[in-house]
């Protein structure tokens, strides 16, 4: 019996979730969270053979909480299937990645693929990763970028990254640069279209 827990702050997608997989004779869902934040605690309590995370949750989101669990079986369900999500996701560990409007026997196949020690690529969000290309930002410049999208102002990504006034100015307008953008609010939406957020 494969054991899964499931993380996805949908109540309904979730719930729908869990009952379908529970119909398939060789997979059990032993727990069900909201949170991303609550994962950890979990996979502690449970010991889930598989994990499914959404990447869109409170408390952390998807990509955040797998980076926080090296070594564990992922798979990422979700509908936003943007390729630097992708890559993010596989570059933390996670070894499936499957799009919310794919078929309860697609999951179920990839959480089986997954389970033993496989991995589950949805092919149009492989091959949307391979054009899509690798993100220019370097990780410092991701970080200003994330803090700017969440409505921090220079002074705060000053302090919550511990760098100067300048050099965040520095990388900010580096970003935007690289994204070929005209400010700050466009390489957001830019960076975010394309996952790199």
């Amino acid at each position: 019996m494969i054991r899964v827990l499931l993380a996805d702050d949908e109540h309904l997608i979730r719930g729908a979730i869990a009952t379908l997989l529970g119909l398939e004779p060789d997979i059990e869902v032993v727990a069900e969270v909201a949170r991303g934040d609550l994962v950890a605690q979990a996979v502690r309590d449970h010991r889930p053979d598989v994990v499914v995370l959404d990447i869109e949750m409170p408390g952390m989101d998807g990509l955040g909480v797998a980076e926080t669990l090296p070594g564990q079986a992922m798979l990422m369900l979700t509908s936003f299937g943007r390729p630097g999500y992708l890559r993010r996701a596989l570059a933390a560990g996670v070894r499936g990645f499957v799009p919310k409007d794919a078929s309860v026997d697609e999951l179920a196949s990839a959480i089986r693929k997954v389970d033993s020690g496989g991995r589950y690529l949805d092919p149009e969000l492989a091959a949307s990763a391979m054009m899509a290309g690798e993100s220019p930002l370097t990780a410092r410049e991701r970080d200003a970028l994330a803090l700017a999208a969440q409505g921090a102002q220079v002074g705060e990504i000053a302090a919550a990254l511990h760098l100067t006034e300048g050099t965040v100015r520095n990388y900010l307008s580096a970003a935007i640069t690289k994204l070929g953008a005209a400010n700050r609010i466009t390489a957001i939406r830019v960076a975010q279209e394309k996952g790199w957020l």
